[in-house]
């Protein structure tokens, strides 16, 4: 899989707490990551770098070899490096309440294992057709999976921050995991909220349609992210199943 990303500042934050990581095992498969630290100014970069860090380190180390292999491994990787930093939040109070989201994604061929907790988002663009592949754990997702409000009025509300689940958070780190298939040409969309929350939809799938370098959409996207406000940090990672770019 071809993969290009590009992280941003965005115009109001006073630090990137977002990370994102590619890195290759020896059987060829990849991990790609993003991690949106939180807690504010409460070492949530540090719990995002870790996060990535730690997970490329054990991806090219112990790497699992199969797709059922991928979901177990997500599982127990994460929640490893749950218990390393509740343990760092207990013993420096600087580090109290940092956390992180991730979203992660492992290549296997022509499918992908994804793994989420937070709202750090997955999507896959197959035929035209822009699918999240992930599950928000936000309170406006729960408000928006009872039927209280819609995905677009849940983007609106000043509690589209809060979010249910994190790594670093809680003693169980309950992440989703699933696997995809991918066809030639699918491209895979991962990207911090940084982006979602603030360019629509429609407007993700133009610039993933268009006959350009991964790097040129993804800086696109973050451009439209900043253009639109740059309330946050922007994070975005495109990968493409196909021998070409375009």
């Amino acid at each position: 899989m071809k993969v290009a990303y590009q992280t941003d500042i965005g115009h109001q934050r006073k630090q990137n707490q977002d990370r994102v990581a590619v890195f290759t095992n020896k059987f060829g498969n990849q991990l790609l990551v993003i991690a949106d630290g939180i807690g504010g100014n409460r070492s949530g970069d540090i719990a995002a770098e870790q996060t990535v860090t730690i997970l490329g380190d054990q991806f090219k180390n112990r790497p699992p070899r199969t797709l059922m292999e991928g979901i177990r491994w997500f599982a127990r990787e994460t929640q490893s490096i749950n218990d390393q930093i509740l343990s760092q939040s207990k013993h420096n109070l600087q580090m109290q309440g940092m956390g992180t989201t991730m979203v992660a994604a492992i290549t296997f061929n022509d499918a992908v294992v994804v793994a989420n907790i937070g709202d750090s988002r997955g999507y896959i663009l197959h035929q035209n057709l822009l699918t999240q592949i992930t599950v928000d754990h936000s309170l406006v997702n729960e408000l928006v999976k009872t039927g209280d409000i819609s995905e677009d009025e849940a983007l609106k509300l000043p509690q589209s921050n809060i979010i249910t689940r994190a790594i670093g958070i809680s003693p169980d780190a309950q992440i989703e995991v699933n696997r995809f298939e991918l066809n030639h040409g699918d491209q895979l969309l991962m990207c911090s909220d940084g982006l979602f929350k603030t360019v629509a939809k429609d407007q993700i799938i133009k610039v993933l349609e268009l006959p350009i370098p991964l790097e040129e959409k993804c800086a696109q996207l973050v451009k439209m992210a900043n253009d639109a406000g740059g309330p946050d940090n922007i994070t975005v990672l495109i990968g493409i199943n196909s021998d070409q770019e375009g």
